[in-house]
């Protein structure tokens, strides 16, 4: 497992102590990794810290095709006048904000049974 360490700094002393916070199984650190890295390097649409969660825990990869669909669809509601859109895209849904150009969450199918998705004004299938 890899630890988490955290800085504290003591202002008083200025001496740097790691402390551990918590751990993190090896194998969904490498995802989450991956997948934020994936994320920077994209110039379109962004995913909040709340997606980054949702995609990791769901176990969602998205490529970069995947990536250029997200931005189509988030680009079309946008011409629309949209606000916040449901995107439906390979069994998944994302919720965006399209404002401000973020994913704000991710849905699978097999979650989506008995849900309901409110403040939404518009639906992208993509």
């Amino acid at each position: 497992m890899n630890q988490i360490n955290v800085q504290h700094i003591n202002f008083y002393g200025g001496q740097v102590q790691p402390q551990k916070v918590g751990h993190v199984p090896e194998e969904t650190g490498k995802f989450r990794n991956l997948l934020e890295q994936t994320i920077a390097r994209q110039d379109g649409v962004k995913f909040s810290s709340h997606a980054i969660d949702r995609l990791s825990s769901r176990n969602i990869i998205l490529g970069n095709e995947d990536i250029n669909r997200l931005n189509a669809a988030v680009n079309k509601a946008e011409e629309k006048g949209s606000r916040d859109t449901l995107i439906l895209m390979n069994n998944t849904a994302f919720v965006a904000s399209i404002k401000n150009k973020t994913i704000i969450t991710a849905i699978t199918d097999d979650q989506m049974q008995d849900k309901v998705i409110t403040n939404i004004d518009s639906t992208v299938i993509a």
